[in-house]
């Protein structure tokens, strides 16, 4: 194991090697896993469209591994002293790629009109905003009804993107033919999607910053069987590989290939988080001990090691290492199946069999979810685990038919924006898998989750946090597992092709192959 990761550690120290200056020209071969159901971003955000479509579509801002705010469609903003009033200036002379021009009209239209219509996750956000208005042709105002700490944050292309008022206004949004050869203003626009085989994205000529694109080209290959896709890789049919194109067992053989670098950067901003649904309602698992001896009796860095290759972090609890407000000043679960033994004799636990759900994608899950019912029955709880495909791990999650079910989320770089919603007691639904699903309902909590998002300060909102994780860790609604590390491995000779927070989906602005 420990050759296995200095192998991976030293070609990833590779990745971060000084380079020359930049080069133009070439094709950038790449894996899209799986095929995107629409490239419209506007109105699908699947993890795929929003890789291949975040090369088309552009927002205003973009986010720095620290999470800061850089320009993107804005140079520069400015947010009034209390809080309430956002002024961007745009950039000057951008155009959409059939050559109209962008302006702060398409700002208010997309924002205002578009995406509160399609776009359900930054509609919640928009909820804080009373005005979008544009006072010239480059300036746009954002007037909050009251402050939002993580306003800031929902800039990003995927969380808003930018769609041309020329071609939707009045229209049927979801039926509009311009869905299918999607026009934006980013550095490549849309050229070619052959289903089941490739989308070909080619440089955008008229693009508004000197220079970039450096690519002629992007070819996304479309290969469904994982073995494949490595296949792809080993014999030179594609450059790069984004995190999750291959099985993780197959990464330590490709990362030893010559001319070969590998990175887990690029992931700050989402902050993929997994962790095990844990049944708040009945049975064991709705017993605080109960849901407390299981994080004692997990081995989690034996899962990270030996199925992760060693990529990733021992999740802390419900705030990712990487999102804002994140704090280790928590409880900490290290593996110990003494005291996870004697919580059970606590509470007077009986031997019951509780159910467990591996996440329907792929092996390295199903071999996680029999570690994890090992490492419980080292400690004599009984585990059943039951197999689904998707849909079925869907139907049982939305139905609260489970005791214990492997997930992850994003956690969009501010705890408003991704982490409040798995714990909230208002956002207890049946009927749906992406809310509060274990049925956690605490008023403490609550409240402590909607006064930080509120907070004009980040000393307010920072204090309220950590109050809130501290609390959430003591109780345990969920069982924190890994902050995912998802590698992405590529040709030593592309360069800087992750270089925010959200890597790949808009890295191929600044990437270029080195001659």
């Amino acid at each position: 194991m420990l050759k296995r990761l200095t192998t991976l550690a030293a070609a990833m120290l590779v990745s971060t090697a000084l380079h020359a200056e930049p080069v133009s020209g070439g094709r950038a071969n790449v894996v899209i896993q799986p095929e995107p159901p629409s490239l419209m971003m506007g109105l699908v955000q699947n993890g795929p469209t929003q890789m291949v479509a975040g090369q088309i579509y552009e927002s205003l801002l973009r986010y720095d591994e620290k999470l800061q705010p850089v320009p993107q469609l804005a140079k520069s903003w400015e947010v009034s002293e209390d809080g309430l009033t956002y002024t961007f200036k745009l950039h000057d002379n951008v155009k959409w790629h059939d050559g109209e021009p962008f302006t702060s009209a398409d700002v208010v239209f997309s924002a205002d009109v578009f995406l509160r219509e399609t776009h359900a996750r930054l509609r919640t956000s928009l909820e804080h905003v009373d005005s979008i208005t544009a006072p010239d042709d480059t300036t746009v105002v954002f007037q909050l009804k009251q402050p939002f700490g993580p306003f800031l944050g929902i800039f990003e292309a995927g969380t808003m993107p930018m769609v041309p008022k020329h071609i939707y206004e009045g229209t049927d949004y979801k039926n509009n033919p311009a869905n299918n050869t999607p026009i934006g203003t980013g550095p490549f626009k849309f050229t070619e999607w052959v289903k089941g085989s490739h989308i070909l994205l080619t440089k955008f000529e008229d693009y508004y910053e000197d220079g970039k694109p450096y690519l002629d080209e992007i070819y996304w290959h479309v290969i469904p069987d994982a073995a494949s896709r490595a296949v792809a890789y080993e014999t030179g049919v594609v450059d790069i590989l984004p995190g999750g194109s291959v099985e993780n067992f197959d990464v330590q053989r490709i990362t030893e290939m010559d001319n070969t670098c590998v990175t887990d950067k690029g992931w700050e901003y989402f902050g993929p988080l997994s962790w095990m649904w844990l049944n708040n309602r009945e049975g064991p698992t709705a017993d605080k001990r109960f849901r407390q001896a299981v994080m004692y009796a997990m081995d989690r860095n034996f899962a990270r090691d030996a199925l992760w290759n060693g990529l990733g972090k021992v999740a802390k609890g419900p705030v990712s290492s990487s999102t804002r407000f994140f704090t280790d000043d928590v409880t900490a679960y290290d593996y110990d199946p003494e005291k996870a033994k004697a919580l059970l004799e606590e509470m007077g636990y009986d031997g019951e069999t509780v159910r467990l759900l591996p996440l329907p994608y792929g092996e390295t899950w199903q071999r996680w979810a029999e570690a994890v019912k090992q490492n419980l029955g080292e400690v004599g709880i009984n585990v059943e685990i039951v197999s689904t495909d998707v849909a079925g791990w869907n139907q049982k999650l939305a139905e609260w038919d489970y005791d214990m079910a492997f997930t992850y989320l994003y956690q969009y770089g501010d705890p408003a924006l991704g982490v409040a919603r798995t714990y909230i007691s208002t956002n207890i639904a049946k009927g749906s898998q992406w809310n509060n699903v274990e049925g956690y309902d605490n008023k403490e909590v609550d409240d402590l989750f909607a006064k930080a998002a509120v907070a004009v300060t980040a000393e307010e909102r920072q204090k309220l946090y950590t109050e809130v994780q501290q609390k959430l860790v003591d109780d345990v609604p969920v069982a924190w597992l890994l902050e995912l590390g998802f590698p992405t491995i590529y040709r030593c000779n592309v360069k800087d092709l992750v270089t925010t927070a959200i890597g790949v989906n808009d890295g191929f602005k600044d990437a270029y192959i080195e001659k």
